[in-house]
């Protein structure tokens, strides 16, 4: 029988960020994958602040840069008859309307790009081999077994055609929206599954004549009344400027999708585009379904999940891989602690906690999002009516004198798309609750008074998010907060005024005059001054970097209340 410490399950973005993670702490697993390869599709793309700076701590951020498109050209969010035709307005997204662009930067040391999922799983994985984990492509999940002292995974070999068995401490399931292991492992699920149904094509064309003005990842396209049929909108998205793209188009999922032939695909990317003898070369062709549902817990006993097998939903407002990648993340440092002997099993119950309720946050906002570009049509004057030639009519009447109350409308239709395409709140305001976080009373959390959190990020060292960033000055130049946590320890950052004991699993930086950290800027001061945490005081940050507990100043015993924080979260 095979063994080792974990077994994953899945070579997508959580499984991958999952070995990576696990491969960097030095914990022995095995990854059990059920293709040949990894995705040949782009799918997931848009990787946001949070996802990078995960990836700067994994140590391969550097390869997603090289790789991936740039914020600069992803953010002319365009809504148009097709992208040769009629433009309807612009929203500038992810991160590039100035306003925008100050606070992404204030926010965090990492920026916004978009790396297709293609390209991003082959660095995960790879950087995960090198790191030691051993992968095993076309190899199957079948069944698992859970007892006192481990679980035992049951797999096929699709190339021996064999079955045999792995042993190991704990099982991770990050094997999609039709995961197994979940159901095996029985974990409640709530919402619906197939609420509506989209088609994805993969096609090479040369469309920068009409992109390259307006440079982004996704041009929206309304065609109500449409002959080709379905609900009259699609996305034609970018993979790699200015000659991969991907086209997505609604369909009734009701009556079930169209036949994906050549001829088809073809002429619905050249409607889409609006150039009728346009050269297309069709890569690959796919259905799919929209879902609305989320796991209401993400373990069972020595199970877990992460990514999509416990949250399910559209692609809206980029979310996907993003919070599959923190999912592991969060997980990752948990199962090390346990494995050495570090922290108690119970630690382990924290994940669920923390992570489920984001995944419920996500799935709702991605379906939300969906729903909010009713508001588009509404404007347009194409939801009260079924025929195809009023709907056309009332969408030419906006150019007319006298509509300005139809361009008003339409304007402020297209601008509340920044919930989907601008979500830096839902993206870094994320707070864990759990026995893993030591709530205080030394300040209130100011996300509570912020007019809309969904929208905008506040900095903060409320234990349970994740520790703002801030740049200080290193011996060999600025370096942010969020790098110098993470790397599987936790940290704490003190000033001059106390002695804080450092240990295996945490390290101490303490900020000030002299110091090998120091704050020229006084931005970091100023927080934790606001905060109510004294120059003896301290900001205990999780390997996850987010705040575990913060202390306003030196406890009579540090090295005791920090023993307590590591052991049960509790002082």
């Amino acid at each position: 029988m095979v063994t080792t410490d974990v077994v994953v399950v899945g070579s997508g973005p959580a499984g991958a960020s999952m070995a990576l993670a696990l491969a960097r702490l030095g914990v022995d697993h095995i990854v059990v994958t059920r293709y040949e390869t990894l995705a040949a599709e782009p799918r997931a793309h848009i990787t946001n602040q949070r996802t990078m700076e995960v990836l700067r701590d994994l140590g391969v951020s550097g390869q997603v840069e090289a790789l991936a498109t740039p914020q600069d050209l992803i953010g002319t969010t365009t809504f148009c008859t097709s992208l040769a035709g009629e433009e309807l307005g612009r929203v500038r997204s992810w991160g590039t309307h100035p306003r925008s662009r100050a606070a992404h930067a204030l926010a965090s040391p990492a920026g916004i790009c978009d790396m297709p999922q293609s390209l991003m799983e082959p660095i995960l994985v790879q950087g995960a081999q090198a790191a030691g984990s051993r992968i095993r492509f076309s190899t199957e999940y079948l069944s698992h077994a859970v007892d006192d002292d481990g679980v035992t995974v049951r797999v096929r070999d699709r190339l021996r055609d064999d079955e045999y068995e792995i042993r190991a401490k704990y099982l991770y399931g990050a094997d999609g929206g039709r995961s197994r292991v979940a159901e095996d492992a029985g974990l409640p699920m709530r919402g619906e599954m197939g609420v509506a149904g989209s088609l994805n094509i993969v096609f090479r064309a040369d469309l920068s004549p009409w992109v390259a003005h307006r440079p982004s990842v996704l041009y929206w396209v309304l065609q109500p009344g449409s002959d080709i049929g379905g609900i009259g909108m699609g996305v034609v998205r970018m993979v790699r400027p200015w000659n991969e793209w991907l086209t997505i188009w609604g369909y009734d999922v009701a009556d079930g999708p169209p036949d994906l032939s050549d001829e088809f695909t073809t002429g619905l990317v050249r409607q889409l585009v609006g150039v009728d003898d346009l050269e297309v070369e069709i890569v690959g062709s796919s259905a799919w379904t929209v879902n609305h549902m989320a796991a209401e817990h993400y373990g069972s006993g020595r199970v877990f999940c992460g990514g999509d097998a416990v949250h399910r939903h559209p692609p809206s407002n980029g979310l996907g891989s993003n919070t599959s990648i923190q999912d592991s993340f969060n997980l990752a440092w948990k199962l090390a602690y346990v494995l050495r002997g570090w922290a108690d099993p119970s630690l382990l119950d924290t994940y669920s906690a923390e992570r489920a309720p984001i995944g419920r946050q996500v799935v709702d906002r991605a379906n939300q999002s969906i729903g909010e570009t009713g508001r588009i049509f509404d404007a347009l004057g194409v939801s009260g009516t079924d025929d195809p030639e009023v709907m056309r009519e009332n969408m030419a009447r906006r150019r007319e004198p006298g509509a300005e109350k139809q361009r008003r409308a339409l304007r402020e239709a297209i601008t509340f798309k920044a919930y989907e395409f601008d979500a830096h709140g839902v993206e870094l305001n994320q707070r864990y609750v759990s026995s893993a976080v030591v709530a205080d009373e030394l300040a209130p959390d100011p996300l509570a008074t912020v007019e809309d959190p969904e929208l905008t990020y506040v900095a903060t060292t409320t234990p349970g998010a994740r520790v703002p960033h801030v740049w200080l000055a290193g011996r060999d130049g600025d370096v942010s907060t969020i790098d110098l946590a993470g790397r599987g320890r936790f940290t704490l950052f003190t000033g001059p005024g106390g002695t804080w004991p450092e240990s295996e699993q945490m390290r101490v930086i303490v900020v000030g005059p002299g110091e090998e950290i120091e704050d020229p800027y006084g931005d970091w001061a100023r927080l934790l001054e606001a905060e109510g945490i004294g120059d003896a005081g301290g900001v205990l940050v999780r390997p996850d970097h987010h705040v575990a507990a913060r202390f306003a100043t030196l406890p009579n015993d540090p090295a005791e209340v920090l023993a307590g924080v590591l052991r049960t979260g509790e002082q």
